[in-house]
């Protein structure tokens, strides 16, 4: 039910911006769009945040950065036309996953589903040639723990 209901969440809020979507092109002095690096700096201090609150079984807490996180990734799709909105879509399983194992106060599906979300990332960052940005699940909780800085293919 959380999987339909994050759906037509996503539809609704796609189909509430499409008739402003062309006006995103070239925004308007009174208009503000956040740039997509912006976003996705967010998105990546939320998915910090999670695994930090996870990790210390701040189970509300991690449940709010869930949503933001969610937020952020929504926000990606409607604004940037050039990503697909199937390359957010298809992350619901891992969102879905760690959603049920936030309520489930469950630690080692938590983990997991984080892993799974964070594979996703890296999944669309390929598809949009974007391979050099590599996330990972964070090791420590310095910031920007959970991004690889050496280039792909060294530790």
């Amino acid at each position: 039910m959380k999987l339909r209901a994050w759906m037509l969440a996503l539809a609704a809020l796609g189909a509430a911006t499409a008739v402003a979507a062309q006006d995103l092109k070239t925004p308007s002095s009174d208009q503000y769009v956040p740039r997509l690096g912006d976003i996705m700096g967010a998105a990546q201090t939320r998915h910090q945040k999670l695994w930090m609150a996870g990790k210390a079984q701040n189970w509300e807490l991690a449940a709010f950065e869930l949503r933001q996180l969610k937020a952020n990734l929504v926000e990606a799709a409607v604004f940037y036309s050039g990503i697909p909105i199937g390359n957010v879509a298809t992350l619901e399983p891992a969102l879905q996953s760690l959603s049920d194992a936030i309520d489930a106060k469950d630690g080692r599906k938590f983990a997991k589903g984080l892993g799974e979300l964070t594979d996703g990332c890296n999944a669309c960052h390929r598809s949009l040639k974007r391979s050099f940005v590599v996330i990972k699940v964070p090791s420590e909780q310095q910031p920007f723990a959970n991004q690889q800085f050496a280039p792909t293919g060294k530790p």
